[in-house]
């Protein structure tokens, strides 16, 4: 009855009509506030993997190659998206090949794009200029004064 068709079309737990295996990567990567890109910014590629293995390594195309482009992605701030462009580029590109299966790579690529753009989007706290304290200025100097001290009987020990 169904020989000859090659995919059957599930429709999803949520009614959005795409099949079961893509209903976890319909969702929105949220790094922070003024930032939540929709997962139809996501731009995939897939393909064989490298390396050994049998027939499923050959023909299977389970490596995962997931692009964002920051400058026309939609869900971003200005802000945070001159942030974002200066920190990592225009475009942010992912490739997985960890896991067999093309469903587990695409979670995956999901979540390094999620943690690319939440430590981008991290603030470097600004240091504060500090002065040494006032004991660790004394031990400082005497101990340089305690080595010359020492350098200076070796001197007198040759002159005799």
């Amino acid at each position: 009855m169904l020989r000859g068709i090659r995919s059957l079309v599930i429709p999803g737990p949520y009614r959005s009509g795409l099949p079961w295996s893509m209903a976890s990567h319909d969702r929105t990567l949220f790094a922070g506030p003024g930032c939540r890109i929709p997962s139809s910014e996501i731009a995939w590629r897939f393909g064989p993997t490298g390396g050994p293995g049998g027939q499923h390594a050959n023909r299977a195309h389970t490596r995962v190659e997931a692009t964002i482009n920051l400058a026309t992605a939609r869900g971003i701030n200005d802000d945070v998206r001159t942030r974002l462009v200066a920190r990592l580029g225009t475009e942010i590109k992912v490739t997985v090949d960890k896991h067999r299966s093309q469903s587990r790579n695409r979670d995956r690529a999901i979540d390094l794009l999620q943690t690319r753009l939440q430590e981008a989007l991290v603030t470097q706290k600004r240091r504060r200029p500090t002065r040494p304290g006032r004991g660790a200025t004394e031990r400082r100097l005497k101990a340089k004064k305690q080595q010359s001290q020492r350098k200076a009987n070796r001197r007198n020990s040759w002159g005799e």
